[in-house]
């Protein structure tokens, strides 16, 4: 049987590789980063690096359904069977909720994904916010920053990521604080 892991990673390399390298760039570089976060994760360390995996399906060409990638690879990842926790990871990674509510989907959102609130979450947050576009680590700063510029001042994604800032740079700082209390 197929681990969750390497289930997740030949997934989202079937439907991001090809068609979005930049994309499928990032999320390996998500994933790598998320590798070096299972010791403070504990038994959640195989559902955090395929949570890395598949944050970003909700990109990929026929997956796309609403245009919140959150929701539509969540919705993806339920319907083949990946399991409700590691689907809500994904709905609700990077305060996706933020974004949901910019876009009239919060109802939805949270509706059919619980939202969790975890060392497993916060570390999956943090992989995606320090690693940039092309799977290189960056600084949650910089990161925010290349999104402001690729969608400009006026984008939904920039007004939300101007919205979940402090909440992200929260998570951040928690999982910051986690790596510092484990030898690693």
């Amino acid at each position: 049987m197929m681990s969750i892991v390497h289930r997740a990673a030949e997934a989202s390399e079937l439907h991001l590789a090809a068609p979005l390298p930049r994309r499928w760039r990032h999320v390996q570089g998500v994933a790598a980063k998320a590798r070096t976060l299972v010791p403070i994760v504990g038994t959640d360390g195989d559902l955090l690096v395929a949570a890395a995996w598949l944050h970003d399906i909700g990109y990929a060409p026929g997956i796309v359904d609403t245009g919140f990638h959150s929701l539509d690879g969540a919705r993806w990842l339920r319907n083949a069977g990946f399991g409700l926790r590691l689907a809500s990871l994904v709905a609700h990674h990077s305060c996706a909720s933020y974004e949901a509510e910019e876009r009239g989907l919060a109802a939805v959102l949270t509706a059919e994904f619980p939202m969790e609130e975890s060392a497993t979450s916060d570390s999956l947050w943090y992989a995606d916010m320090t690693t940039g576009p092309d799977g290189n680590d960056v600084s949650p700063g910089d990161r925010l920053a290349e999104i402001r510029r690729r969608y400009g001042p006026n984008h939904l994604v920039t007004r939300f990521w101007h919205r979940a800032e402090p909440a992200l740079m929260e998570a951040v700082d928690r999982t910051e604080a986690r790596m510092r209390a484990q030898p690693m």
